[in-house]
């Protein structure tokens, strides 16, 4: 029975253990899981389940020792017992029993490994899915929000705009002052250049358009999707430090999921398959 047992990994690694009957097949295992996987840790476990391969005493070898140990025991302590447990640690005593045939053994261990792989495959491309269905939901609710503040923003700006244009004109007011012409223009267009956040929402809506790309990829995505997730809540963090206007700081909600899809994108999922 081979047990076969995987989690995220940056590279491939693998990792073989046979019980001592077959222990002489971990490399020939060891490369032939390395030819069926990718990406990832695995932990391949062996269990014999059949006739064990003990070592026989040799009777006649036994007999031979004992009589020379009670020769020598006449020799040197006449009268002492010798017990026989005196030549149960010797192991020139013992006949190593024959090895299993080795192309037999290769071959089951070859079937095992693939039924054991196929078993694990399908376990992880129904959980794959599962996690692609989480992760596209919570792309929707980043999109829903992502529209939000686009429409939200023009009305964004002129509030702000109207905010401390109001704030400006009564600070002169209380102190009998007047500006220069043109100068509250001038910092109305800086401020509204700093809270700008027309790029980051840009980069949003391209990295929305990266990450439904991925889900619908066959290969395995994981390592680009942490990434994009990475740069999408930055992206999202931007516009909430920027943003002035509780409206346009929807994004932040939306970093949380993001942050949400992340977990889920990368997890140490462990999966077991066994196969006889």
């Amino acid at each position: 029975m081979l047990d076969a047992r995987s989690v995220n990994h940056r590279y491939l690694d693998v990792r073989v253990r046979l019980p001592a009957e077959i222990a002489d097949q971990a490399i020939f295992l060891e490369q032939r899981a390395r030819e069926r996987l990718s990406r990832g840790r695995f932990e391949l476990g062996v269990r014999y389940e059949g006739p064990t391969l003990s070592p026989r005493l040799d009777a006649d070898r036994a007999r031979a020792a004992y009589l020379e140990l009670k020769r020598l025991r006449d020799e040197l302590a006449p009268g002492t017992e010798v017990p026989i447990t005196a030549i149960v640690a010797m192991p020139q005593l013992y006949i190593t029993p024959a090895s299993f045939d080795v192309a037999a053994t290769q071959m089951a261990l070859s079937a095992a490994l693939e039924a054991a792989i196929a078993s694990l495959e399908d376990m992880r491309g129904r959980e794959g899915a599962a996690l692609r269905e989480e992760i596209a939901s919570r792309l929707s609710i980043c999109r829903r929000l992502h529209v939000a503040v686009r429409e939200r923003l023009p009305d964004a700006v002129r509030a702000a705009e109207s905010r401390l244009r109001s704030r400006v004109l009564r600070l002169c007011a209380d102190v009998g002052a007047s500006l220069e012409p043109g100068r509250l223009e001038t910092e109305i267009a800086m401020l509204a250049d700093r809270a700008d956040i027309t790029e980051e929402l840009v980069r949003l809506e391209s990295h929305f358009a990266q990450l439904e790309a991925l889900l619908q990829a066959d290969e395995p995505t994981g390592r680009r999707l942490d990434f994009l997730l990475q740069e999408m809540a930055r992206e999202a963090n931007t516009v909430g430090a920027k943003s002035q206007d509780a409206g346009t700081r929807a994004p932040c909600r939306g970093a949380q999921e993001r942050d949400r899809a992340h977990e889920r994108a990368g997890p140490e999922c462990r999966v077991k398959a066994l196969s006889c």
